[in-house]
């Protein structure tokens, strides 16, 4: 069976969902391929066993040199990541940005190096649809986690994030928002282009690979075959094809889809991150908050530590149980089951540091994915660095012991770099393959080098971009060449 659209888009988070709905919203007719179940706030409870299967691809981990691993958390489900993220809406630090031309000779549509003012607009427009608000409304613990900042010198301050006045801080975004407050592309871009009729969703599908006609000239996508949710595989052809699997997955679409470009799966950014916890005398309650409240930006950018610390957080009870360790080792025993007993009185802080993309993601001889980490001298300064503040802030606001969580990496970005060098990138400044004409890298993959904070409202506002250009295309008044 096959089917003829004007765009195809692999994966429905914050790339793919923004791309889909905005060119449905046009008119354009779109074919969405998710790999995971379309679920909604009817069906989000706080059961995280549950949610961690129905909303999460299973656990991916790289190894580290001193036999620990890093561990990579994404959504798989219509929203990606979005529906199960923390909302926060942050843009990029100019400093980020600028980072991108020289590692992929990134220049805007007038030759000069890509810089912050090239994305405003595109920011502006993602936080009117998101209702991206400054949130204020603390609960007790992140004041207390707070006290042991000051004490240090810095400052919380309250996040921005795409939440309404129907989140009611039950610390359940990690499962899904049961009560639509938390604005995730599933229930706003994509709900809104599916009540207008010219998005198809298909759900619970495993794209093979772009179909690239390589008959004269140039490369060119035409389509995508694809696994169904029964295990038929199907073609569906369209104009323009469009990757936003995520940074994990879109590098390996594009080699199995044939394309040979050096740079795919490489300069991969982790963000790297730790949770850091403190157990205090007093009741802290800190997994009934949204749980992103505040955050430290003092050292956000490279030459002042390169780290930013969020507040308060603690995972869930299984995430909790399941992550502590101390210096003396992972807990187990009756040292966990203290920890345990005692979960309503942990505070949490997220220690999150600027890497310098020097992982990777490939397929080996037999076509399975590898994932690759070489965390240099600099970076391991910087977890050091991030850690070593994150307990002192805690034992400043009186915690009493301090555990923590391995690395985790769930703002995973790069892979498919967009540049203009094609020796270093994979698409171009509009995420158009140099290798292959009409086809498009629309997701977190294409940032050259990771961002300092959550990419989400980034990589909204690139795809944002994205879709204007195909519609510009689409309508006849720019040609893609």
């Amino acid at each position: 069976m096959s089917a003829e659209f004007d765009v195809i888009v692999v994966g429905s988070g914050a790339g793919g969902g923004v791309v889909a709905g905005e060119l449905a919203d046009c008119g354009r007719t779109v074919l969405l391929l998710e790999a995971g179940p379309h679920l909604t706030s009817a069906d989000f409870k706080r059961w995280e066993a549950k949610a961690s299967h129905d909303l999460y691809w299973p656990l991916r981990f790289a190894p580290l040199p001193d036999g620990d691993v890093l561990t990579f958390l994404a959504g798989r489900c219509v929203g990606g990541s979005t529906t199960i993220n923390t909302k926060v809406a942050l843009r990029a630090h100019e400093r980020d940005i600028a980072k991108w031309h020289p590692a992929s000779g990134l220049t805007n549509e007038g030759g000069e190096p890509f810089s912050r003012g090239d994305l405003d607009e595109y920011y502006a427009r993602v936080e009117r649809v998101l209702g991206v608000r400054e949130r204020r409304d603390w609960e007790q613990c992140v004041h207390t986690a707070q006290a042991g900042f000051r004490a240090l010198g810095a400052e919380l301050e309250p996040v921005t994030s795409y939440t309404d006045a129907k989140c009611m801080s039950y610390g359940s975004c990690l499962q899904g928002c049961p009560t639509d407050g938390g604005k995730s592309t599933m229930n706003t871009y994509l709900a809104r282009a599916l009540a207008g009729g010219r998005l198809v969703l298909r759900t619970g599908v495993h794209a093979e690979r772009v179909l690239v006609e390589r008959s004269g000239g140039r490369p060119r996508a035409d389509g995508v075959q694809y696994v169904d949710a029964a295990g038929e595989r199907r073609i569906a052809r369209a104009r323009f094809v469009v990757v936003a699997a995520g940074a994990l997955n879109s590098p390996l679409l594009l080699l199995r889809s044939g394309l040979e470009n050096r740079a795919i799966g490489r300069h991969v950014g982790l963000h790297p991150l730790r949770l850091v916890y403190g157990l205090f005398d007093e009741v802290q309650d800190a997994h009934r908050v949204y749980p992103i409240t505040a955050h430290c930006m003092k050292h956000q950018t490279d030459d002042a530590g390169g780290f930013v610390i969020e507040a308060s957080t603690v995972m869930d009870p299984i995430a909790f149980a399941t992550t502590l360790r101390d210096d003396n080792g992972p807990f187990w025993g009756a040292r966990l089951v203290e920890a345990l007993r005692s979960y309503r009185r942990w505070n949490g802080l997220l220690a999150m540091v600027n890497d310098e993309n020097n992982a990777s993601v490939s397929l080996d001889a037999d076509g399975a994915e590898r994932f690759e980490v070489d965390l240099q001298p600099s970076e391991q300064a910087r977890l050091g660095a991030a850690f070593g503040f994150s307990r002192k802030a805690l034992e400043a606001a009186g915690a009493r012991q301090i555990a923590w969580t391995g690395l985790i990496s769930t703002h995973t970005q790069g892979g498919c770099r967009m540049g203009d060098d094609p020796q270093r990138s994979v698409v171009d400044r509009h995420g158009e393959s140099h290798e292959v004409k009409n086809l498009f890298v629309g997701d977190a993959s294409l940032l050259p080098c990771t961002v300092s904070v959550n990419p989400s409202l980034t990589v909204m506002a690139l795809a944002t971009r994205l879709a204007e250009r195909l519609e510009l295309a689409l309508s006849g008044e720019l040609a893609v060449t």
